[in-house]
């Protein structure tokens, strides 16, 4: 399947534009973003530069069947369709106290986005993953840039109200064990994970 290179820009524009809410931050740690009441909507965004291709990375966050074997809040997936740009799945999540399922639908644009949204669960208002990668320093072909950026609402105060004790702690645990897949899988890193900011920072070559 062919993809248009306007198809291409609509995503990552669209992506570069959901993730300029985040770049205002002044730490450079990632973080959720606590909004006022009655808003229960939590995200969470990141910056890293990673010893990984962005082909590599693509292929491990769109590979959404295999999430249960190497996520460790992931019961299950299940892939119900897919094609080249999009597929459809079925995923169980279980952390104490939470143990739902819900459907997500995901967008896929080789290898510069993964974007997967739930439309049907008891557990969440809204959640979308957004995953967006892009090229890393010119004297190292293996990096490449990792935003990753979750946005959610629960459904429930009291699941809303949990996660401001742990989600921040998923989150990172999410992140780190998708980077270790890719390192499972293709071999070692050329480099150790770089944390970068939030507000465009340059990239040294």
């Amino acid at each position: 399947m062919i993809i248009s290179k306007y198809c291409i820009g609509h995503y990552v524009n669209s992506c570069k534009n959901s993730l300029c809410q985040c770049h205002g931050l002044k730490q450079q740690r990632r973080t959720f973003l606590n909004f006022p009441k009655p808003n229960r909507t939590r995200e969470y965004c990141g910056r890293q530069l990673v010893g990984h291709s962005m082909d590599q990375m693509f292929e491990v966050v769109s590979d959404v069947g295999s999430y249960y074997k190497f996520l460790p809040w992931c019961k299950k997936s299940i892939v119900l369709t897919s094609t080249p740009s999009n597929l459809k799945a079925d995923l169980i999540i279980g952390f104490p106290p939470i143990n739902e399922s819900y459907t997500s639908h995901v967008s896929l644009v080789k290898p510069y986005l993964v974007k997967a949204e739930c439309v049907d669960g008891k557990l969440f208002h809204h959640l979308l993953t957004l995953w967006r990668f892009s090229p890393g320093l010119k004297r190292e072909q293996q990096s490449c840039v990792v935003d990753f950026q979750v946005t959610f609402e629960f459904r429930s105060a009291f699941h809303s109200h949990l996660s401001n004790l742990f989600f921040d702690q998923v989150a990172r645990q999410m992140e780190g064990a998708f980077i270790k897949e890719v390192g499972r899988r293709y071999g070692a890193a050329t480099m150790q994970p770089r944390n970068l900011r939030l507000n465009n920072q340059a990239i040294k070559s």
